[in-house]
């Protein structure tokens, strides 16, 4: 399957001008192929690792991260301790990210319910007048 950069930005969600950064950041897994005049063109393994790659830059992932990632990749085999290496760093630092969000969500949580039990308790004052 050959897809266009906008079929690609339509699945991925990724902008063109997205797209066209990845590439000059050597994020991408493979060489984007050109097709007649010059025109990216992208398979289905080029849409699933930018999927990834969308996954770890939204959970915060730095970009040289993801290049580093990508670069051990494209060397084949013989590294992949070093790729575990980058992920497992990587998942620290999102599970930290998620327990610090959970306290968020704890406090706040803890503060709706206070609220919503004194805006109940003034609406049943005001019932009962």
């Amino acid at each position: 399957m050959q897809l266009s950069i906008g079929q690609v930005a339509e699945r991925t969600g990724l902008s063109v001008h997205a797209l066209r950064f990845y590439e000059k950041e050597g994020i991408l897994a493979h060489q984007v192929h050109r097709g007649p005049g010059g025109r990216r063109v992208y398979t289905q393994q080029d849409i699933d690792w930018l999927r990834m790659c969308i996954m770890l830059r939204t959970s915060g992932m730095p970009v040289p991260e993801i290049r580093r990632y990508t670069d051990l990749v494209r060397q084949g085999d013989g590294n992949e301790l070093q790729r575990l290496e980058i992920l497992k760093e990587h998942q620290d630092r999102v599970e930290g990210q998620m327990a610090q969000l959970q306290e968020c969500l704890d406090l706040i949580t803890h503060k709706v319910g206070m609220y919503q039990d004194y805006v109940n308790s003034i609406a049943a004052e005001a019932v009962g007048q």
